[in-house]
């Protein structure tokens, strides 16, 4: 066991590759991890100080031009999975002036007369930047498909349209970190009843998730196909059981900083003679 309590590299065992079926993922499951909820704090908050050091060197290089490396965490998942508290918990920890977030909801007239894709490009991070789509370019061969909204030859179609654009978007220099929260239907319904329950959560329940609970199914079997088409080489799936949440925080705090130290940022230069700045400041 390594020092933040991962027995397994997260990113292989939570890897969506060949052979893999969503059906055989326990939502309650703690896949490479070897801790419990109160060691998985604790290693949150050391990975918490980790991932805001190595995004700090990074968004420092870009403001001196040094690099064109960026990081973009892709989030899916059926409402109620915990894609707020991965924006407070994880991404929250770092300095927001380089984090960039996105929340796509339905498009706009404006985007519905474009591709698909022409929406999502604009909001790619800059260099330096660690971006989020909550929900992304997957809403449309998700929901588009299990809702209908496309015809199947155009569905079929985006698959291959979005393998393509994320092996260019990998090939600029942006590390793609795609995650699907996975959680048990009875576990959305205790998470949806709870905000029915309390009055303060009554602004975050809507009455439309009651009725994509009934084609729970289809949504599952839209996401296996997802998975098979989209997850490459560049750009992997990973599933994170994520009935508990301290858990799904951790995974995806784990990948980040992955793919950051797959970058591995280093301070950059001095583009001026430190020495002679310290004596006329010394002078002054």
């Amino acid at each position: 066991m390594n020092a933040q309590g991962w027995t397994a590299d997260a990113a292989d065992v939570l890897r969506a590759g060949p052979g893999f079926r969503l059906a055989d993922v326990d939502p309650d499951a703690t896949p490479g991890y070897g801790g419990d909820k109160r060691s998985g704090a604790k290693d949150l908050e050391v990975g918490r100080q980790r991932l805001g050091d190595l995004q700090e060197r990074l968004f420092a290089r870009s403001r001196v031009g040094e690099t064109d490396d960026a990081v973009l965490l892709v989030l899916q998942a059926m409402d109620s999975a915990g894609k707020g508290g991965i924006v407070r918990h994880v991404v929250g920890g770092v300095d927001p002036q380089g984090v960039a977030l996105a929340a796509f909801k339905a498009p706009t007239p404006e985007e519905r007369a474009q591709d698909f894709l022409w929406r999502i490009e604009k909001r790619l991070p800059e260099p330096g930047f660690i971006g989020v789509f909550d929900r992304s370019h997957y809403e449309d061969v998700l929901i588009g498909r299990v809702r209908s909204l496309a015809s199947p030859e155009e569905i079929d179609r985006r698959y291959d349209a979005i393998a393509e654009f994320e092996d260019r978007v990998a090939a600029s220099g942006t590390r793609i970190v795609k995650v699907m929260m996975h959680i048990s239907q009875d576990e959305q319904k205790t998470r949806l009843m709870e905000r029915l329950d309390r009055p303060e959560k009554h602004w975050k329940f809507n009455p439309g998730d009651v009725d994509e609970r009934l084609v729970w199914d289809d949504y599952m079997a839209a996401y296996q196909t997802v998975f098979e088409r989209t997850s490459t080489d560049a750009a992997p799936w990973h599933v994170i059981p994520a009935n508990r949440k301290w858990y799904a925080r951790l995974a995806v705090q784990e990948l980040l900083l992955a793919a950051l130290q797959d970058i591995d940022p280093q301070w950059p230069t001095a583009s001026y003679d430190v020495e002679a700045e310290r004596k006329r400041l010394a002078a002054s």
